[in-house]
């Protein structure tokens, strides 16, 4: 099948939904399938030139929205010749933009919310939810609406995505979602990191590795930290990641307030052989996150062997405590400290069974070729309906009311 993928960047500081577009789209290449991709970024963007599949930039996009007159002519133009377009995420104008070329050209297209429809959202913003509601029935509700699919990767992530506005009408699928596996090399890897960072050697490290964004809860995973760290002298916590919010000052002047500053490490962005190694080096991870769709980076931890401390909004948390992969907690303070408190306390043989279970649900849930295969399916089976004039098989739901 040729296929495209339409996203607003691929500057890997945006997370997960570009990290996806990149692993799904290399395993769908290795199964034969023709995969390419057109962003909303400028041509001359530096992190397009390692990309490794074939990339169209369609920007600069004009302001945090990407509007580019560019996308709707190109998209007309070009869009025939793929088998499906795949629209990432939404409220930029990739979503808007495929709707406003697609709808009405006879091309499938399907669209990965990737979490932008859970109603977190909505609380913690209420002045932008209004916003959004005013643009909601002109936009992103005809690209939900007109899409063949609206694909999610948890089935708590399509249950949540009812819940934001009472005007809502999809064809909903769950899909599964994952990453490639890690490097082999593990003790390498853990060396390497160490080396760049000798002053992590010989401590019990959790390993925050994400966005430094407030719905990530950094600030509940400092005051937990704070009280819990107590149980052992030699744990340590290092947050990792990219800051575009300008958060980490006010994150540090907490962690010195509550006099842990020289127990937690600041490494920024970690990528590559760092990245692995630091996961590698980590007694467990940690994202204690208000709203997390998916969280491509807890899938890389288990795939390591590393047990992950997740909060029950990270909506695959279902799976990693029925598994045993982890520990599972409410995203507070409180909920965060017992978790903390717990793994702590746990002995040598029960961390060494959930680094086992880790492992093992990376394996059966969250790889990416399993991630490919179900895409695949999916698309392959619409094409055979549109090919006999079916209408779509999938579950259409309407919300009128929240």
């Amino acid at each position: 099948m040729k296929i495209l993928h339409l996203l607003a960047t691929l500057d890997p500081k945006a997370g997960g939904p570009t990290e996806g577009v990149r692993q799904s789209g290399l395993e769908l290449a290795a199964m034969g399938h023709e995969v390419e991709v057109a962003s909303l970024d400028a041509p001359g963007a530096p992190f397009l030139a390692g990309f490794p599949l074939r990339v169209t930039a369609l920007g600069p996009g004009r302001g945090n929205y990407g509007y580019t007159p560019r996308l709707v002519p190109w998209l007309r133009e070009t869009a025939p010749r793929f088998d499906a377009v795949i629209v990432n995420g939404l409220w930029q104008y990739q979503s808007y933009g495929a709707w406003q070329a697609l709808h009405d050209l006879g091309v499938r297209y399907y669209v990965f919310p990737h979490g932008m429809l859970d109603p977190w959202f909505k609380r913690t913003y209420p002045l932008k939810h209004l916003k959004k509601w005013l643009y909601w029935p002109w936009a992103e509700y005809r690209v939900l609406r007109d899409a063949r699919a609206v694909l999610f990767t948890a089935e708590e992530e399509r249950l949540l995505a009812r819940q934001s506005f009472w005007l809502y009408r999809a064809q909903e699928r769950v899909v599964s979602y994952g990453t490639a596996a890690p490097p082999g090399d593990a003790a390498r890897l853990k060396e390497q990191f160490l080396a760049a960072h000798p002053a992590l050697r010989n401590r019990r490290l959790l390993l925050f590795l994400g966005r430094i964004h407030p719905k990530k809860g950094c600030d509940l995973l400092i005051r937990a930290f704070a009280k819990a760290a107590q149980l052992d002298a030699g744990v340590h916590l290092v947050i990792a990641g990219p800051d575009s919010v300008g958060w980490s000052v006010t994150l540090k002047t907490l962690a010195d307030t509550l006099g842990v500053a020289s127990r937690i490490s600041w490494p920024g962005m970690l990528q590559g052989d760092l990245k692995w190694g630091a996961f590698h080096a980590s007694d467990a991870f940690v994202l204690p996150s208000h709203q997390e769709n998916f969280g491509i980076a807890v899938a890389e931890a288990l795939g390591c062997g590393v047990p992950v401390l997740i909060s029950d909004k990270v909506n695959i948390w279902r799976e990693v405590a029925a598994d045993g992969a982890g520990l599972v907690s409410a995203d507070t303070v409180e909920g965060c400290e017992d978790m903390l408190r717990c793994w702590l306390s746990l002995d040598a043989a029960a961390h060494q069974t959930m680094r086992a279970q880790a492992s093992a649900t990376f394996r059966t849930r969250f790889t990416v070729a399993a991630m490919a295969r179900d895409l695949i399916e999916v698309l392959q089976g619409d094409a055979v309906s549109a090919q006999a004039g079916d209408a779509p098989s999938l579950g259409d739901v309407s919300v009128s009311k929240s």
